[in-house]
């Protein structure tokens, strides 16, 4: 499997201390990879490592070079007030220097494939909280990514609006297959999004477990109440107690 990013034994040393590593972690192309861990483990920092939002104090990086090639959704929206839905998910687009007729008809593709046709005018103020992670979503998925990097984009959403997300996000991989690095604190939501899910232990966080998860993507009805995926679960939950305790 070709790798799209590769975290090479990564450290990363704030004023503070240790916050990451040694870590080493290779995502495959078309890969979905959760990352799980307890608050201060350095979950965050792999992402924005990954991200190119930070360099490593030691080690090196490996992500998918060229303009728009990662993308990125954070815990909040962060969604300009000022602007429709339609433009907010045009922007990357048109900071690229796409003509504005070409970036909105695709921003408006965009949220028609994460359930938004018809809302493209409204501001992020007429919007829910899982309409406006919705756009963020279009905004990240836009520029067509080999790299999809999201940072607990659900947490402030309730189980009903996030597993919904779950699964929207899931049809959006079927759809273009790029490589997804999910962070959360929700181990049942880590094994139903990935393949593969990634424990880290506590700060300076390192890998204290990679599980595969078997079963189709995406996950068909019921897949929670399946043997395979309350088995992995399980083995997810323990190794992250492990890594606490450690």
């Amino acid at each position: 499997m070709t790798a799209v990013a590769a975290l090479n034994n990564v450290e990363v040393d704030y004023d503070r201390g240790r916050a990451l590593g040694p870590v080493s972690l290779e995502i495959g192309a078309g890969e979905t990879v959760a990352l799980v861990g307890p608050s201060g483990c350095g979950k965050s920092t792999a992402l924005r490592l990954l991200a190119g939002l930070e360099a490593p104090t030691r080690g090196t990086v490996t992500r998918a070079a060229g303009r728009g090639q990662t993308a990125v959704v954070f815990q909040a929206p962060t969604l300009a007030p000022w602007l429709s839905a339609r433009a907010n998910a045009a922007l990357p687009l048109e900071l690229a220097g796409m003509r504005r007729a070409e970036a909105y008809d695709r921003a408006g593709a965009a949220l028609a494939r994460v359930g938004l046709a018809g809302a493209e005018d409204k501001r992020p103020a007429q919007l829910s909280g899982g309409m406006a992670m919705r756009v963020s979503l279009a905004r990240a998925l836009v520029t067509e990514p080999k790299l999809l990097l999201l940072d607990e984009p659900f947490a402030a959403l309730d189980e009903i609006t996030r597993r919904a997300l779950a699964d929207d996000v899931l049809s959006l991989w079927a759809a273009a297959k790029p490589a997804i690095v999910f962070v959360t604190h929700n181990v049942e939501e880590a094994v139903y999004m990935a393949a593969r899910v990634v424990v880290m232990s506590k700060g300076p966080g390192r890998i204290a477990g990679d599980f595969a998860v078997a079963g189709p993507m995406p996950r068909p009805p019921h897949f929670r109440t399946e043997a395979p995926f309350r088995a992995t679960a399980e083995q997810v939950s323990a190794a992250l107690a492990e890594g606490i305790a450690a």
